[in-house]
């Protein structure tokens, strides 16, 4: 039995979950979320809980099982509390600019990258720190994509340290070139 698929998933007020052709469908008061449940899984939703089972044990059951009651865990958890990734630029001159679902990134480069989120996505720059952006959502999945893409365009180099790193990141950096000595 899966130790994660087992558990149930607690609904808290304010948070209706139904199954509607397949899909798990969300509603909080943060938004909606849908996500497709295989035929494999079978989804029991009581009034304070829902419990997710599978129908075989066979290999591929059981590793349905974990994920799609971390689905639906991370679907309740977003409608209510929502995700955020944050990231640090760290580099001379390397700056942000967040408006809404857009970003311009300004990296070095001899333009300036713009970058549009998918819907749900929104980035803003923390008002203490003017050199970290906050990428929120509802969506666990398409914050971290939106957050990798944009890490993606500067990953940190390991010589200087500069780039855009997640918060609390370690980059392993490593010794440039030694001169060597004049006899």
């Amino acid at each position: 039995m899966s130790r994660i698929g087992k558990l149930p998933v607690e609904i808290p007020s304010g948070v209706t979950v139904e199954m509607k052709d397949g899909f798990c469908v969300v509603k909080g008061p943060n938004g909606t979320l849908q996500e497709k449940i295989h035929e494999r899984i079978t989804v029991k939703i009581d009034e304070k809980e829902v419990v997710v089972t599978r129908i075989n044990d066979e290999k591929f059951s059981r590793s349905l099982h974990g994920l799609s009651r971390n689905l639906i865990a991370n679907m309740i958890e977003g409608v209510t509390k929502g995700f955020e990734k944050r990231l640090e630029i760290i580099g001379v001159g390397y700056k942000a600019q967040a408006s809404g679902s857009k970003v311009t990134l300004n990296l070095g480069f001899s333009h300036p990258i713009i970058y549009v989120a998918p819907e749900g996505v929104k980035f803003e720059l923390d008002k203490e720190k003017k050199n970290v952006l906050i990428v929120s959502g509802i969506s666990k999945q398409m914050v971290g994509e939106a957050a990798a893409k944009v890490r993606s365009y500067k990953k940190p180099e390991p010589y200087k340290g500069k780039g855009i790193r997640y918060e609390g990141e370690y980059v392993q950096r490593k010794v440039g070139k030694a001169v060597a000595k004049a006899e």
